[in-house]
């Protein structure tokens, strides 16, 4: 459906009309996506997204939540989570592999220096005296979720029990983004028909998801900032 489209099917009714018709046509755009190819570019997003460096500019939170959107029953739902953690847990192998294998080469070369001597000391200090929990945490966390497998690597943790760590950390990140998009979309298009208003609800959601998220950014930050002083 094209946004004209959209504008004949939605009652309009001041600019709540018209946000519901704009997030009608968003979200059908992203439901007209294949539903296996969306599945793989999620997992593929978040892939490149946890793997070094890469990981500072493929946008891998945004992917899954705009895909999640697009959702269409159970087996949909199970296959995108599926594809996240499938997708995470490979890109922070790879990113364990370079540091066992490549670390200090990549640290001292011209991308490894625009991370910052700053972030790689703060990641190795965070790792050295919290080990596993560091693990799990930088999950959360902007810069070190894509440094710490890296500085990991580098360390004398085995890859068992980086796995052990980072596993649960991504499946409750997995789900919890899969399912807040889920139900933020299932639900306006639940009450598009009824409810004029529908809109905003929709984008109160998706609004109070990433402000929790900031906040538990911000307190786990800081825990790791005094932990990496």
């Amino acid at each position: 459906m094209d946004f004209i489209g959209a504008l004949a099917s939605t009652p309009i009714d001041g600019f709540s009309g018209w946000l519901n018709a704009a997030l009608l046509w968003i979200l059908d755009l992203v439901q007209s996506v294949d539903p296996v190819l969306r599945t793989i570019i999620a997992g593929v997003g978040i892939m490149l997204e946890t793997s070094i460096l890469i990981g500072l500019i493929v946008p891998g939170d945004t992917i899954v939540l705009v895909a999640s959107t697009a959702v269409d029953g159970p087996l949909e739902y199970g296959a995108l989570v599926l594809a996240v953690i499938v997708g995470a847990l490979v890109g922070e192998s790879i990113g364990f592999a370079l540091g066992r294998f490549f670390g200090p080469r990549i640290r001292a070369s011209r991308l490894g220096r625009r991370i910052g001597e700053a972030n790689w000391l703060r990641a190795e200090r965070y790792v050295a005296r919290r080990g596993g929990i560091a693990v799990f945490i930088s999950r959360f966390l902007p810069v070190l979720h894509s440094v710490v497998p890296l500085t990991v690597g580098m360390s004398s943790m085995s890859y068992r029990t980086f796995l052990a760590w980072t596993i649960p950390a991504t499946t409750i990140w997995t789900f919890a983004y899969v399912s807040v998009g889920t139900f933020a979309a299932g639900s306006f298009r639940e009450m598009l028909g009824n409810l004029h208003y529908a809109g905003y609800i929709f984008v109160g959601i998706i609004a109070a998801f990433l402000v929790v998220v900031l906040i538990v950014k911000r307190v786990l930050g800081r825990a790791a900032e005094r932990d990496s002083a």
